[in-house]
């Protein structure tokens, strides 16, 4: 399985990523879901990648051939939108080309695409492109978007962040994002990769990944832990003196 997320903010744009693809008994294997086809100075661009790792290795691939080989690509296109339309022209592609077969043997086609950054004279911009091409747009007030293992990871999303926070408060609302995943479901998890773009800077201010038993992962999931629980030990009892329900 696989969580990303991508985070929109006056200040700039905060995603990021697990590393693992397949969990079982015996058997973890992982690859890199951040892809990066900037120009630095000129224009940022970010894909994020969720679904079956076959069709996402497809399209990445064409995404390179084509800054190499074609007039269109993705550092000729004006903005993001016209980027995210063209990346989900690459998916119908693949899709063309190889749904009858997979689907054929029962093997999923779907996959879902994070495509964020800032092209020069455009402000930052987020978007989700889903298995059919089409894409949503993140805006200032729905201004996060997760592909994969979504659910557990929102509620903090939900919580405290927004489109005014700060880069820094975003990173950590990521990344607690991330722990809360992991905790519920086995098959997310390290090396976590972590990028932090600042508005109109046309560089990565901030990257990182963190392994399993990185220092910091380590001690801010134990922290996040007990803060948890001494919140939870500090809630108000329930009134059960109020009138009964029967």
């Amino acid at each position: 399985m696989t969580y990303c997320l991508g985070l929109l903010m006056e200040a700039g744009l905060v995603l990021a990523a697990d590393s693992r693809t397949n969990a079982g008994v015996d058997y973890v294997s992982s690859y890199r879901k951040v892809f990066d086809f900037s120009i630095p100075g000129e224009r940022m661009i970010f894909i994020l990648t969720s679904g079956n790792l076959s069709i996402t290795q497809s399209v990445i691939n064409l995404l390179r051939q084509d800054v190499l080989k074609e007039e269109e690509n993705l550092h000729s296109l004006p903005n993001m939108f016209a980027i995210s339309r063209y990346i989900g022209q690459k998916i119908r592609l693949i899709e063309q080309q190889d749904r009858a077969a997979l689907e054929k043997d029962n093997i999923d086609f779907s996959v879902n695409l994070i495509v964020a950054g800032q092209i020069k004279g455009d402000i930052p911009a987020l978007y989700l492109v889903y298995t059919q091409g089409n894409f949503i747009q993140a805006t200032e007030e729905t201004a996060f978007v997760q592909i994969g293992e979504t659910k557990y990871g929102k509620p903090i999303l939900d919580r405290v962040f927004n489109y005014r926070s700060s880069l820094r408060t975003a990173s950590m609302c990521a990344l607690l994002s991330m722990d809360s995943t992991m905790i519920s479901n086995l098959s997310v998890g390290a090396p976590i990769d972590l990028l932090v773009y600042e508005r109109d800077s046309f560089r990565i201010a901030q990257s990182c990944r963190l392994q399993e038993g990185d220092p910091f992962w380590v001690e801010m999931r134990r922290a996040w832990s007990q803060s948890l629980q001494n919140a939870f030990h500090n809630l108000p009892e329930i009134p059960f003196q109020c009138s009964p329900i029967v």
